[in-house]
């Protein structure tokens, strides 16, 4: 269901576009320069998840905001604390004239997150011309699109959020067990596939035919359940043990990982000076995470023309052999 791009490739701003399978909706990841992203595709985004609010990671917003002025649209902005104030800040950066004529009202619902969670939320409204006005945290922040969304609070020069989203379970019939116990296939299987996904009681009735009910107990073991796919983003962060931890529970088993890798090796001190990863830091969280793929990106504009070189040092670390220093 999940389909990313980086937007800019391994060494641009970062960003990450998301497209959903069958869906209108995309998600983006930063918002560094999107001038890469067409009309169309910035018209998608139904959420913006900010790690944090550095030029290259935010300046792209007014991209967005750009194309959606006009739209009857709500587009929800998920960052650090003090994502609000920015996102204020880029939105009083203009005067909204003619508001009064347009009937269309695009929103920014923008949420905090700090160490506990969400901790405050905001809507800026074209109508309103963007005034801030504090509102309920939705229930619904952590399902973008039905999707499950978990984050991490993570350490740069100051906070920095990582993002994790996951698909529900698949649920799978076995058609052969279907032939074997003479059920024809029909929309009962839909509702089999829900209830075994929501963990209903073996009580529960299924509707085969008109007239004809069975228990759950009796269909469950037509299905299978697989994990859906989990995608995992994160930049910015420093190589501490803390940073490291926090990370590999975020990605645990993901199938795919975009991780940072502004730093080659060798470089290690700097990394550690400037607050980065370094390409075999990276390797190593991802191979701890035990993630099935891995994106290495944001690699510094220092390594231009060296992308093999950054690309093998991350394979190295990633299967295990050791390269810090070399």
């Amino acid at each position: 269901m999940l389909h990313p791009t980086l937007v800019n490739g391994r060494f641009g701003d970062p960003a990450l576009f998301v497209q959903l399978l069958h869906r209108r909706e995309a998600l983006l990841f930063d918002a560094g320069d999107l001038s890469a992203l067409s009309t169309r595709d910035l018209l998608r985004v139904s959420h913006l998840f900010v790690s944090h609010m550095h030029m290259d990671h935010f300046i792209g917003f007014d991209a967005l905001l750009r194309v959606n002025v006009g739209r009857e649209k709500i587009i929800r902005v998920i960052g650090p604390a003090g994502i609000g104030a920015c996102a204020g800040h880029k939105l009083h950066g203009y005067d909204w004239d003619l508001v009064e004529r347009n009937q269309t009202d695009i929103a920014f619902e923008v949420i905090e997150i700090g160490a506990a969670g969400p901790q405050g939320a905001s809507r800026f409204r074209f109508k309103r011309r963007f005034e801030r006005e504090a509102i309920e945290i939705p229930v619904d922040w952590d399902e973008p699109m039905g999707l499950k969304l978990e984050t991490a609070l993570l350490q740069h020069h100051g906070l920095c959020l990582g993002f994790a989203v996951s698909e529900p379970a698949h649920a799978n019939v076995w058609k052969t067990r279907l032939e074997e116990r003479g059920l024809a296939t029909g929309h009962w299987l839909q509702e089999l596939k829900a209830a075994v996904v929501a963990g209903a009681g073996d009580d529960m009735m299924i509707g085969i035919v008109p007239g004809e009910c069975r228990p759950l107990f009796e269909l469950r073991e037509l299905v299978t359940l697989s994990a859906g796919q989990k995608v995992v983003y994160v930049t910015d962060v420093a190589d501490t043990r803390a940073n490291r931890a926090a990370i590999e529970k975020l990605a645990r088993g993901a199938d795919l990982l975009f991780l940072e890798a502004r730093f080659a090796a060798s470089d290690r001190e700097v990394a550690r000076q400037r607050a980065h990863l370094t390409t075999s830091a990276t390797g190593e969280i991802a191979r701890a995470a035990e993630v099935r793929r891995l994106e290495p990106f944001h690699f510094s504009p220092r390594y231009e023309g060296e992308e093999e070189r950054m690309l093998d040092e991350v394979r190295m670390a990633f299967r295990g052999a050791e390269t810090e220093g070399t």
